[in-house]
């Protein structure tokens, strides 16, 4: 019995060691050698000031920038060690069934409506008025995109055409050209707006 417990014990500390250690060090260490970029958030970076990571999503809500997803944030419930407010975001968990959803719908509808008055008769692209799974997607379809064009354009006083080429360059197409749908980021489109990345 005693025997037992002492392999038993010393093959539970070996495993630990192995696949707790040695392991994710291994992999912490190839993608940091192979993915630098990825392995550390995929961070915006330029001139050494960071925008922000282009796999998670950030809210603009002036008339001069494209707007991604709806998201749920919370500025109030957490802080950080110096006090200041930690942004907490989450996917809603009301029922599309329900009147309380279609309550907030319509109201997001109205929002987005009275922002794009020049776009009354299109039809609004549900990604602008749903929250992803996360309520922190980094992208939006083109259409919703192309929704916010002449928004854009007017506020910042550039033709459309300007406005379009900043989110053709920012589009990703299929994975592999079969998986997925395109898709915009809307950070970096925000920064070849702004002139911090090029076209």
């Amino acid at each position: 019995m005693k025997q037992t417990l002492l392999r038993a014990g010393g093959m539970l500390l070996a495993m630990m060691v192995l696949c707790g250690l040695v392991y994710t060090l291994l992999v912490t260490g190839v993608s940091q050698l192979l993915f630098p970029r990825q392995a550390n958030g995929s961070i915006i970076t330029v001139d050494g000031k960071s925008y922000g990571s282009e796999l998670l999503g950030q809210q603009f809500t002036d008339d001069g920038h494209l707007w991604g997803r709806v998201m749920n944030v919370d500025v109030n419930s957490f802080t950080d060690e110096n006090g200041e407010p930690v942004m907490y975001a989450w996917a809603s968990n009301l029922s599309p069934a329900g009147e309380e959803y279609d309550a907030l719908i319509a109201e997001r509808l109205a929002a987005l409506r009275a922002a794009n008055p020049d776009m009354e008769d299109a039809a609004v692209p549900a990604d602008l008025v749903t929250c992803s799974g996360s309520g922190l997607d980094p992208e939006i379809s083109p259409d919703a995109a192309e929704y916010q064009v002449p928004r854009i354009a007017k506020a910042r006083g550039v033709p459309e055409d300007t406005v379009r080429e900043a989110i053709r360059a920012c589009t990703k197409g299929r994975a592999l050209g079969l998986f997925g749908e395109p898709r915009v980021n809307v950070l970096k489109v925000n920064l070849v707006l702004d002139g911090v990345l090029p076209a």
